[in-house]
């Protein structure tokens, strides 16, 4: 089975300049603007820091700074970290021994020592760093290329699907859906594609009136262009494609900062329905992916240009900013609960009760990786 899927993992991208350059240039810049987040404000806050790094394990080339920080770029190219002064490894893990021993100037100098709030601002401002980074990406590609959008104009009906049930016609304008208006058939296709099994409202323009129709979105596995299996909402309707529905929209930098905040709250969105369809059991957990399928991606969407590969960045961004921000010990959200808990009690939680959580946390985040990567290999042998 290794070389099996060695030989799908050398076809996706043209060997290593079309698979890995693409994936370790989308995960590296995610990375390094999450770390950048926490490093700004740590130093911002009188925090010491000690290492910068991208990557884990053995360091393949680095400098020190002048405040005495190591920036480095380490061997295995899976994340990074932020290491403070008093922490005892990249976990940010407090080295007990080496508090103990600080001095009153050390200590205003360790992040552990720092006002709860002030710890709080560190660690949320990786995940924040994500959504930034997202936003300023959408916002030069709508700057710099404008925004290309079809009608949300149906061209044909498919017999016997959803839309079918509900009444659609060829020529109907789909203007709003549960009382929120739509502008293009993008937008009504991912309210649809994440509201699989659940009836919609749908106002449509017709012969020059509104209608209100009723559909269901069917569950149905579909291809994308690279061949890859997704579970999507369908209603079962064609866009038109006359030239008259097509429409270039000028961006300016006010316009496309509401735009890319809008596009960046969108993916948002669709993850947290994704992931309360999976709690309640309406979609399939085999379409959380790992490293693996990141660079499938990765190497698929850069055979498009740069500006596609730099939009995926920027989605991937705000899929780790907002995996960091889930109440799990171990990631950012893991730690703000902690901080979260110490506000209400005025005091911290016990050592004992700290070390048992991040054990909890990290048993969580080692079944998560396990499990994305057997979906990754899963995909890729049936692909």
């Amino acid at each position: 089975m290794g070389s099996f899927v060695l030989s799908h993992l050398h076809a996706l991208g043209g060997g290593f300049v079309g698979y890995v350059i693409p994936f370790l240039f989308v995960l590296s810049l995610v990375v390094f603007f999450h770390e950048l987040g926490h490093f700004l404000v740590a130093r911002w806050c009188g925090v010491r820091i000690l290492v910068f790094s991208i990557g884990f394990g053995p360091e393949i080339v680095g400098f020190n700074d002048r405040y005495g920080t190591r920036w480095k770029i380490s061997a295995i190219p899976l994340g990074g970290f932020v290491k403070f002064f008093g922490d005892e490894n990249a976990a940010s893990a407090p080295d007990t021994a080496s508090l103990a021993g600080m001095n009153a100037q050390e200590r205003s100098q360790s992040f552990i020592f720092q006002p709860v709030i002030k710890r709080a601002a560190i660690v949320v401002a990786g995940p924040l760093a994500n959504f930034a980074l997202a936003i300023v990406i959408f916002a030069a590609v709508f700057m710099l290329y404008g925004k290309p959008t079809m009608s949300a104009r149906v061209d044909a009906v498919q017999p016997g699907s959803a839309a079918s049930e509900a009444g659609f016609k060829p020529g109907d304008v789909v203007v709003a859906i549960d009382g929120h208006d739509i502008d293009n058939f993008a937008e009504m296709q991912r309210v649809v594609s994440g509201s699989a099994n659940e009836t919609l409202t749908i106002t449509v323009e017709r012969d020059g009136a509104r209608t209100v129709l009723h559909a269901t979105p069917a569950l149905k596995e579909v291809k994308d262009n690279f061949g890859n299996v997704e579970r999507i909402g369908i209603l079962g309707i064609s866009r038109s494609m006359a030239p008259e529905d097509l429409k270039l929209h000028v961006v300016g930098p006010a316009q496309a900062v509401s735009m890319s905040v809008g596009e960046t709250w969108s993916v948002i969105d669709r993850t947290m329905r994704y992931i309360g369809g999976v709690i309640a059991g309406r979609e399939a957990a085999n379409q959380l992916g790992g490293p693996i399928r990141i660079a499938q991606m990765s190497g698929q969407v850069a055979s498009f240009g740069f500006v596609p590969l730099i939009q995926l960045a920027a989605v991937l961004s705000i899929s780790i900013g907002l995996l960091n921000l889930f109440p799990i010990p171990l990631l950012d959200g893991g730690h703000l609960l902690f901080y979260l808990i110490e506000g209400v009690r005025g005091r911290p939680l016990s050592e004992k009760a700290q070390e048992v959580g991040f054990r909890i946390g990290l048993a969580i985040v080692l079944m998560l990786m396990i499990f994305a990567t057997f979906n990754d290999i899963v995909h890729l042998t049936t692909s």
